[in-house]
């Protein structure tokens, strides 16, 4: 809850952090105004190889998507099934969604969290460790193939390349219990999720992201979700204790 509100306030007042674990603890290898601080209009860093540096840690600009990743005006076309699971879920204002009772999250609704997010960034490999639920997430970027049959996975298998300067990342094998929002859009085992990062200046990324399930919905959607460099902190310490907050939800 810590850090939700850390994050709550940064973009809410545009404030500095003030509560993580290391205060303004600088960063190494940033660009710098003559005030001291970052300069997050710089040209984004690279790597030895020439593709955009992704490292650091960010945090959703907006928390709107968290609830419905459609907000925006996707054009969002569920066959029956899948209306009458989201329309459920509406009605009991996502009382059963899995975050509630400490399952975590998947990679859309984990894109979409205010929570910070640690981006690491390998010649081979892209790692992104989750403030919440202590989550890891790993994007193979060594050449190798999705699973043709994978075992269901919480956050799927992950797989990408680079398109010029955009990250073109690709997952399947979703476990069907996730959903892509709090809101309670669902998917099934059919659920392929293409993410392109792009990191336009040193303080921004945008994830857009396309939603391709032929069995819940009858064409894929796009959202595209704005990113915000944390800069001079690091990631708090935080769990989900006994689904404490499970117990305060009502459902109607």
């Amino acid at each position: 809850m810590e850090g939700i509100l850390r994050v709550v306030a940064v973009l809410a007042l545009g404030a500095p952090l003030t509560n993580a674990q290391w205060l303004n603890y600088p960063s190494a290898n940033v660009p710098r105004l003559k005030d001291g601080k970052v300069n997050l209009a710089a040209p984004a860093p690279r790597t030895a190889g020439g593709h955009p540096d992704l490292s650091g840690i960010w945090a959703i600009a907006d928390g709107k998507y968290l609830d419905n990743l459609g907000i925006d005006g996707a054009e969002i076309s569920m066959f029956p099934w899948a209306a009458k699971v989201y329309a459920e879920r509406q009605a009991n204002d996502s009382a059963t969604r899995p975050s509630l009772h400490c399952i975590p999250h998947s990679i859309t609704d984990f894109d979409a969290l205010v929570v910070p997010k640690k981006v690491i960034q390998t010649p081979g490999e892209l790692v992104i460790l989750f403030e919440a639920y202590h989550s890891y997430r790993q994007i193979f970027t060594d050449g190798r193939p999705l699973p043709r049959d994978p075992d269901p996975a919480w956050f799927g298998y992950s797989v990408g390349h680079w398109e010029g300067d955009t990250l073109v990342v690709e997952s399947n094998g979703i476990n069907d219990m996730t959903w892509l929002d709090d809101g309670g859009h669902p998917h099934s085992d059919a659920l392929l999720v293409t993410e392109r990062f792009h990191r336009w200046d040193f303080g921004h990324m945008t994830i857009e992201l396309t939603i391709d399930d032929s069995k819940a919905y009858a064409k894929p959607w796009k959202v595209t979700l704005p990113w915000n460099l944390l800069p001079d902190t690091e990631l708090l310490d935080w769990a989900c204790l006994n689904e404490k907050d499970a117990q305060h939800t009502v459902v109607k």
